[in-house]
């Protein structure tokens, strides 16, 4: 159940080419899930969770960088 933990030491740029590929690979296993692949969609919430964990790590700054500004147009995205 308790999976083991490993610390890998990564500088900021090889952490975001790997934050990248992961958001790749989230958008390639969203449309496979998209298609009715059982096994995509449980890839596709675990690379969800590793990008969420990756998120909560970061500074605070960053985060606050990488938000999109909200707009009209986005809104209809959230409502539908």
């Amino acid at each position: 159940m308790f999976e083991k933990m490993q610390k890998l030491e990564v500088s900021q740029d090889e952490l975001a080419i790997i934050e990248a590929a992961l958001h790749t690979q989230s958008q390639i296993l969203s449309v496979e899930a998209g298609g009715g692949a059982s096994a995509a969609l449980q890839r596709l919430n675990g690379v969800k969770r590793v990008l969420t964990m990756i998120d909560q790590q970061k500074p605070v700054e960053d985060r606050k960088r990488n938000c999109a500004p909200t707009s009209w147009f986005g809104i209809p995205r959230f409502l539908g």
